[in-house]
C-alpha cells in the first residue's frame, strides 16, 4: 500500500495519480492541479485542440479534459496527464486513421500515449482533434 503524503489516502499502487483536492470542474483547474512541469504541455494539448475545436463545450468526464459537442452533446476527444505521457484520447477509429502517423507513439484501442521526455505534436493533435469533430 502506498499513502500519498499529501492528502493521506492509502492506494494500492506506488504514486497512483488522485486528486487530493477537490475534483476539478474546469479544464483550467485540472491542469492547475497538476504538476508545475506538466502544466505547460497541458496548455500545449489544451491550445491545439481549442484552435481547432473553438466553439465544442469544455468539461470533465472521466476525470479527464474533454471537449464536447455543444449542439447535440457526445464528447469529441478528452486529455490526461499521467506521471510519463500526456494521453489523448479520441476514440478507438481515430487510432486507426492515424496509425500511419502513430508510429512513434504507443497506442491502445482509442488512446495515444505521447511521452513527456518528447515535444509534442501539436499539428498532429489538431489534425485529429479536427477528424474527431468531422466523425464523432
Amino acid at each position: 500500500m502506498w499513502k500519498c503524503p499529501t492528502c493521506n489516502r492509502e492506494f494500492e499502487n506506488t504514486e497512483q495519480q488522485h486528486f487530493c483536492t477537490q475534483p476539478p470542474k474546469t479544464i483550467e483547474e485540472y491542469i492547475e492541479q497538476q504538476s508545475e512541469d506538466l502544466q505547460p504541455r497541458l496548455r500545449e494539448v489544451y491550445a491545439a485542440i481549442k484552435s481547432v475545436l473553438p466553439d465544442a463545450a469544455e468539461k470533465i468526464s472521466w476525470q479527464m479534459p474533454t471537449f464536447a459537442r455543444s449542439d447535440k452533446g457526445g464528447n469529441l476527444i478528452h486529455f490526461a496527464a499521467f506521471k510519463k505521457h500526456i494521453g489523448i484520447y479520441p476514440g478507438g477509429e481515430a487510432t486507426t486513421v492515424f496509425a500511419d502517423k502513430l508510429n512513434d507513439y504507443k497506442t491502445s484501442k482509442g488512446g495515444i500515449q505521447l511521452p513527456n521526455n518528447k515535444p509534442l505534436p501539436s499539428a498532429l493533435i489538431a489534425e485529429i482533434a479536427t477528424w474527431c469533430r468531422e466523425h464523432n
